[in-house]
């Protein structure tokens, strides 16, 4: 056997295990994970009653408002992310009916971003 020949015999076998690897990394789920437990970790249930004293077509808008400026003030945060899954529990009965209260989890890392979901309970 020449060289080449054994050049192209071993080629395919490395493009199979690198289109395998590629495959893997693909298939992850695109969903948000779940907090990690890196930093300061706090539960809260924050009431969102004021933002039924704006207009109708406003109160989700307030609720999340009022979710951010709430993790600002108790968690002396320098910013505040509010993540997909809590979003779309306060939006989830429209921009005119956001929920009375909710019970969040509140993480702050080491640069002092909060990232904020619903918490499990």
């Amino acid at each position: 056997m020449s060289e080449d020949e054994v050049k192209s015999i071993v080629k395919p076998e490395e493009t199979e295990v690198e289109e395998e690897a590629s495959l893997e990394e693909e298939e992850a789920p695109l969903e948000e994970a779940p907090l990690e437990e890196e930093g300061e970790t706090r539960i809260y249930t924050i009431p969102l009653k004021k933002a039924y004293y704006v207009p109708r077509y406003k109160r989700t808008e307030k609720a999340i408002r009022i979710i951010r400026e709430f993790i600002l003030r108790h968690m002396k945060a320098e910013r505040v992310v509010i993540l997909q899954r809590l979003n779309e529990k306060v939006w989830s009965r429209g921009d005119q009916k956001p929920p009375r209260r909710i019970k969040v989890k509140a993480v702050k890392d080491k640069e002092g971003v909060v990232k904020v979901d619903i918490a499990s309970d």
